[in-house]
């Protein structure tokens, strides 16, 4: 399975000496369905980002902050979380005879790391440390723009006059212009239960919309609590602005 290095890759290439003082261009901005005030996260898109990570990130990636029960509040049931844990094997234990075992995973698990430690998986990725992607969006400013922009930025050659090292990669997007991380997307390298052709901008716009929703899964309900505090504000304010020209109004 392709693996999904997106941070490790940065720890392993900034050291590489002046190869990496090019400047990336800015990513372009995306439409997200959940930015602005009243921006929601598309459903749709988050299953499909779900089953790309699923497919391809989780290879590689774990995503320790999300419990598999949190996926019930975009949409899934009871069942089909249930389904999704089963996918994996979690480490539990001790049992009566104090040994430690694995199981499927549960929907009160968090979701399943792919490496029983920290060794493990430098050991299975050349020394590079995959990261946790819970909070990859949030990792800097733009994350999503960016995250997405790297995922399509690679080219099969690079520019005239562009050397790339020995076991990098072209990315457009990445500081430096190489990278260690494999493009980790090729067109249908899932196929959508869906239906929706699995195309690498498609799929890199559905993995990042999803992990934009594990970065911060209470978004909407925070933007929610949002509006309505400004509206109880708007009519605390008009409701004290004619209190007080009542009271002043004998004054004049």
């Amino acid at each position: 399975m392709r693996k999904f290095v997106l941070g490790a890759a940065l720890a392993l290439t900034l050291g590489a000496g002046t190869a990496f003082a090019a400047e990336a261009p800015k990513p372009p901005a995306q439409a997200w369905s959940f930015n602005g005030v009243f921006g929601t996260f598309d459903r749709a898109a988050l299953r499909r980002g779900l089953q790309v990570y699923t497919e391809v990130c989780a290879a590689c990636h774990s995503l320790g902050l999300v419990y598999y029960r949190h996926l019930q509040s975009i949409g899934f049931s009871e069942e089909e979380i249930k389904a999704v844990a089963r996918e994996f094997e979690v480490e539990d234990g001790p049992n009566d005879d104090g040994e430690m075992f694995t199981r499927p995973a549960k929907p009160t698990d968090p979701f399943a790391s792919p490496f029983p430690n920290d060794q493990a998986a430098r050991a299975a990725n050349a020394g590079a440390f995959p990261p946790d992607l819970s909070v990859m969006t949030k990792a800097r400013k733009g994350g999503e723009d960016y995250l997405h922009a790297v995922l399509v930025g690679y080219r099969d050659e690079a520019p005239a006059g562009v050397e790339v090292m020995e076991g990098l990669f072209f990315n457009e997007y990445f500081p430096g212009h190489q990278i260690a991380m494999p493009p980790p997307l090729a067109d249908d390298a899932v196929e959508y239960a869906d239906g929706t052709k699995a195309t690498v901008q498609q799929m890199s716009m559905d993995v990042t919309t999803f992990l934009a929703w594990a970065a911060e899964p209470t978004m909407e309900d925070r933007k929610r609590l949002g509006i309505k505090t400004l509206l109880f504000l708007l009519v605390l304010t008009a409701m004290l602005y004619a209190l007080k020209r009542k009271v002043w109004s004998d004054v004049h």
